[in-house]
Formats: C-alpha cells, sequence, structure tokens
C-alpha cells in the first residue's frame, strides 16, 4: 500500500466507529509550546487528556506531524526516522480496553491485510502496587483465538531478560514498567502526586529472521528487542490512574485511551519489508538522489536515508515557519540541512541542489498538508541557501583543522562541530589524510554532555509549558491573546504569531517582523495590553465551524485538510483566536503587563519576553 492510502483508511475506519477526524498541530507547537517539537499526537491533546472538553467530542482520531530531534543520531539504519507522521485514535472516557484493542486489531488485519501469525503484543507486568494487566490478555487472547491462533502469554519482565529467556512460544508478553507504561514523568516511581498514568499494550510485526541484525546473532530475540526483526507498530495507553500524595495509586473518575501508530512503519508492515525508505512517500526523492550522484540505493543506503530523511524534516520545519538559527528549533532545522549536506558530498552530489529536493516531497504531501505547496519557493530558497552558509562555513573550518597541531583532542573536535558544523566522521577523515588521531572517547563524552543539558532544557520546557496548568501558567498563556492582537495593533495585521513558551514566571512570544521594535511601539503595544486589563473583560468560548469562525476574524492556523470545527476565544470585543485553553475567566486578574526584553529570533522573527507584576 501507498503511505496516503494507509492514511486514509486509518481515519475511515475509526471514523466509522464514530469519532471525528481533527487536523494536525503544526510540528511546532503554535501556542504555549512545552517543547521544541511536537513529538506525539497526544502532545496536543493534553488538556483534553487532563479533563478539558474537546470541542469535537469525546472520540478522535488523526494524523499528527512529529518530530523527534532525540533521534538525529539514529537516522540511517531502516526503520528510525526524525520526523513521521502518527496515526491516533483517542477515548476521553467514552470506551476502554477491549474496543481499543479490537478496533485496532481488526484495522490491521482486515484494513491492511497484515498477517496476525507476525503480530505480536506486549502487557504490562505489574509493579508499584499495580496488578499486571490480565484484562488486556484476556482481550488479546479472544482476539488471536478469532483468527485461529492460540496465544501463550509470556512473563519476560526487562528488555535484557528478555535477551535470555527468547520467544519461548509466546504471543502475549509480559514487560515491567520500563517498557509497558506511560505517563509523562516516566515509570510509576518517577511520577509526582496529581501526575496521571497507566499500563500500555505494544504491537510489533515480525518481518522475519532475515532482517534481524547481525550483531543480535548471539542474542535470543524477544518482541521488544531492538534488533530489526520485530518492529513496534502500534502503542495503546491505557491512562486510568492518578498518583497519590503517599505514593499509591487511585483509579481516575474518567478512563482514557491514547493510541499511537506509525504511518510510515505501518505501511512499510504492508510491503513486508521494514524500510520505511522503500515506501512510496520517499520513491521520487530517492530517485533524484540517485540521478543526481550516479549511485543506487542499494549500497549506499546510510547516506541515503540521512539525506531523504532530513530533508523531509527540513521541509516541514520551514513549512511550519522555522527558519534556520543558532537557537533552538532553528538549530535543528540547521543541523539537518548541514548533515544533509556533508551525506550529499559523500555521494558526490553536486552542490547546490539539496533545495530542489524538496519539491517531490511536497508534491506527494500537498493533498494532505496543503500548506506545502504554498511555501514551495520558500522552503526550496530556505534550505539552498542554507546549503551555500554551510558550504562557506566548512571553509573557515577547514582552515580552522589545518592550525591543530598533533593529534585532535575531543575538545577540539566537538568545537569543530559546534562551530563549523564538522560531523565527527569529517574531522576523523581530515585527520587520518595527515596521519593525526582524534580523541573520540573524550568527543563521545563532550556530545553525550551537550545533548544531556539539551534534554534537561527540554525537561523544564515540558514541565513549565501547557501541561503546567498553574495559576500564574494561565494567566500567561491568556496575556499572549491580549499581546497578539496588540501588537497587530502597533505593527500592522501582517504581525503573525512563530509560537510562544509558558512558563510560570514569564510568557515569550515568537512574531513575525522585520525590524526591532521602536520604543514607542514596545510602549504602545505595553498600554493597549494593561488599558485592556484594567477594562475587566470576561473570556469566553464558543466550538464553530471552519468556515464560521474565518467570518468572524478569529486569529490562528486553518491550513490543513481536516478540522472542520475549532474552538475560539474571546476576551470581550478585543480579542478573538483560535486556541484549546486554558484561560482565566476574565483578566481582570492578570495584574500589570510589562515588557522585559525584545529581539531577534531568527530571519524575520522577532521574540518578545514580558511578565505580569
Amino acid at each position: 500500500m501507498k503511505v496516503n492510502e494507509v492514511r486514509e483508511k486509518y481515519l475511515q475506519f475509526f471514523s466509522a466507529q464514530g469519532h471525528a477526524v481533527i487536523s494536525s498541530a503544526p510540528v511546532i507547537p503554535e501556542n504555549d509550546a512545552t517543547t521544541l517539537f511536537t513529538g506525539s499526537g497526544m502532545q496536543p491533546l493534553i488538556p483534553f487528556l487532563l479533563g478539558e472538553e474537546h470541542p469535537k467530542g469525546a472520540k478522535l482520531v488523526n494524523s499528527q506531524k512529529c518530530f523527534r530531534a532525540d533521534d538525529i543520531e539514529e537516522v540511517g539504519d531502516n526503520r528510525h526516522t526524525t520526523f513521521f507522521e502518527m496515526l491516533g485514535n483517542w477515548s476521553l472516557g467514552e470506551y476502554f480496553k477491549k474496543e481499543q484493542l479490537t478496533w485496532f486489531f481488526t484495522f490491521l488485519v482486515d484494513e491492511l491485510g497484515l498477517d496476525p501469525e507476525r503480530i505480536y503484543v506486549t502487557v504490562y507486568a505489574g509493579g508499584e502496587g499495580i496488578d499486571k494487566d490480565e484484562e488486556s490478555v484476556a482481550v488479546w487472547k479472544e482476539l488471536f483465538a478469532a483468527r485461529g491462533i492460540d496465544a501463550k502469554d509470556i512473563h519476560i519482565g526487562s528488555e535484557e531478560d528478555g535477551y535470555k529467556k527468547g520467544m519461548q512460544g509466546g504471543r502475549i508478553f509480559y514487560y515491567d514498567a520500563k517498557k509497558n507504561w506511560w505517563s509523562r514523568s516516566g515509570t510509576p516511581d518517577k511520577m509526582p502526586a496529581g501526575e496521571p498514568g497507566g499500563p500500555d499494550s505494544e504491537i510489533f510485526y515480525d518481518f522475519g529472521e532475515e532482517f534481524a541484525d547481525p550483531a543480535y546473532a548471539d542474542k535470543k530475540l524477544h518482541p521488544n528487542s531492538d534488533s530489526g526483526q520485530f518492529i513496534e507498530i502500534g502503542n495503546s495507553v491505557f491512562m486510568e490512574f492518578i498518583k497519590q500524595e503517599e505514593g499509591s495509586f487511585k483509579a481516575l473518575p474518567r478512563r482514557n485511551v491514547d493510541f499511537g501508530g506509525g504511518l510510515e512503519r505501518l505501511t512499510a508492515a504492508t510491503l513486508g519489508d521494514p524500510d520505511v525508505f522503500k515506501t512510496d512517500i520517499f520513491e521520487s526523492t530517492r530517485g533524484a538522489i540517485s540521478t543526481l550522484s550516479g549511485k543506487s540505493y542499494e549500497g549506499n543506503e546510510h547516506s541515503f536515508r540521512v539525506i531523504l530523511d532530513h530533508l523531509r524534516g527540513a521541509t516541514f520545519m520551514i513549512g511550519d515557519g522555522v527558519l534556520p538559527s543558532n537557537t533552538e528549533a532553528g538549530y535543528i532545522l540547521r543541523r539537518l540541512i548541514r548533515r544533509a549536506v556533508r551525506h550529499a558530498d559523500l555521494l558526490e552530489i553536486p552542490s547546490g541542489k539539496l533545495g530542489e529536493l524538496a519539491r517531490p516531497y511536497i508534491s506527494v504531501y500537498k493533498d494532505h498538508y496543503v500548506s506545502l505547496d504554498e511555501k514551495e519557493d520558500l522552503i526550496v530558497n530556505t534550505i539552498s541557501n542554507e546549503e551555500e552558509k554551510f558550504r562557506k562555513t566548512l571553509v573557515g573550518g577547514l582552515k580552522r583543522f589545518k592550525k591543530i597541531e598533533g593529534d585532535i583532542s575531543g575538545e577540539q573536535a566537538f568545537t569543530l562541530f559546534t562551530s563549523y558544523g564538522f560531523p565527527l566522521e569529517l574531522t576523523l577523515e581530515l585527520a587520518e589524510e595527515q596521519g593525526k588521531s582524534v580523541d573520540v572517547e573524550a568527543y563521545k563524552k563532550a556530545f553525550e554532555e551537550h545533548q544531556s543539558t539539551s534534554r534537561a532544557g527540554a525537561d523544564k520546557k515540558f514541565k513549565g509549558g501547557l501541561a503546567d496548568t498553574s495559576e500564574m501558567s494561565v494567566k500567561y498563556h491568556t496575556a499572549t491573546h491580549l499581546l497578539n492582537r496588540a501588537l497587530k495593533d502597533v505593527l500592522g495585521e501582517s504581525v503573525e504569531q512563530k509560537g510562544s513558551n509558558i512558563t510560570p514566571e514569564r510568557l515569550r512570544f515568537d512574531f513575525s517582523f522585520d525590524r526591532k521594535m521602536t520604543d514607542e511601539e514596545k510602549e504602545g503595544v505595553t498600554k493597549i495590553v494593561n488599558d485592556q486589563i484594567k477594562k475587566e473583560l470576561p473570556v469566553t468560548f464558543e466550538d464553530l465551524t471552519l468556515e464560521e469562525a474565518k467570518k468572524k476574524g478569529a486569529i490562528g492556523l486553518f491550513e490543513e485538510k481536516y478540522g472542520d470545527t475549532v474552538r475560539i476565544y474571546a476576551i470581550g470585543d478585543y480579542s478573538l483566536e483560535f486556541c484549546g485553553g486554558p484561560h482565566v475567566e476574565n483578566i481582570k486578574d492578570l495584574g500589570v503587563f510589562r515588557i522585559k526584553k525584545e529581539s531577534a529570533s531568527s530571519a524575520g522573527v522577532r521574540r518578545i519576553k514580558a511578565v505580569l507584576e
């Protein structure tokens, strides 16, 4: 099957089960960013999973654009990508384990035509005062039995234990909390009081022993191993518990289902080949790379995959408003393009061609993600310009490299990477040519420390963003609506929100503007916001069709194909904006608004940091 076909089948199947189709959120969180990127289908739905009522009801389905920066270094094998689409369906208290597992299993076998004999599932083994998930096991046994399969359940425990025990003729496998429990904080012991979570049930597809990594030849394989033979294609999370102050767990009054499945991996399963880069979505770009390089995909898989993945990720990031920079999302975009340049050179692709490789992606995705078609020239030109800049940077990096006397320390290699974009493999090649050695272990240590720092920052952002529904965060979130409207009043209607981040201490707001604001403009914006607060305006919302919201003049992104019903929030008669909440009931409690800093975020984008006092 083709990727677009699998996506459409999934949306239609769950729509037939009473689910409302909702639109994909941007890959860059549009409002109150909790992380740099939207990394899962549930992330934009956190307020609703925590109790807010969704405007389209309690049964939802969509295909969400996702990006995971942590997977950049993993790209090169047959299944890891930074950008991907996650098929998702949710129950906000409507149904639970039996319906969810039955529907998805039916979709896999009857809609996609997958062989049930190749399907293996995992469940929670219990712990932390919570029983093992025998309810899911009972459902799975019944589903497999209906297909003529006697599903034996096996206790595995940890991933390490799995390599010792192997399959043991099992079909259903119990794993510990590291594998089959979900919460935003991780395993049950790490969850703070008030945090919701629950067991999950993952589904794996067996592609066959011939696809197993030879590095695992001396180990017994099991479904939740990373060998390449078994690949996860879906995960149903059953959010049914909440952590108590004393450390125990209590049942939630409303149990939710959160399902996510990789669209590309599901498509690969229909083809019987785990290499997601052989699915049709990559076909045109793969062919263009082959033509430009004069090389075939076979035998050059690693570099092909890096280019294929990174250019697709860059295409969607630019399409959602990101431009290359030295910070946050813009830095990740810059890193993607630069890594693609490096591997284009390895394949001997002529310089200046990377931007054109984005066009096949735009062509294949434009019917579902219409904004890509509208921004085609911007996407192509941005990639091309960044490639040109990087090639100039490489010249400077080469000069720096030549100045290094003797062997290259880990710190020097890491500086070449961070300051000049030299991947470690490039430094190793330059060093080998001159008979120098590189302290690879020290480089890896520095790189790991860099990653740990980045993750810590991301965790802080996650805990301090929209998922934090503290009183101050809600106030700051409401204040961004006033700021958004005031900026348009002062700077012009062409100003568009490009992102925001909320903590209990401040708000940060990015917007499109091509120059530094004057002091008079900042004072004007501040006065407007505070004047509105003094009016003690109420905050109300209503659910409208997409067309009705447009006619009312609501501010928001209405780009995607799906999402015909939206929620808009009004602050008196001053601000009208598409948003998911939460907000204060009346802005009189916001306090005094003050801009602390206005600066550049990236090319054509400015950033305001402000506080409420």
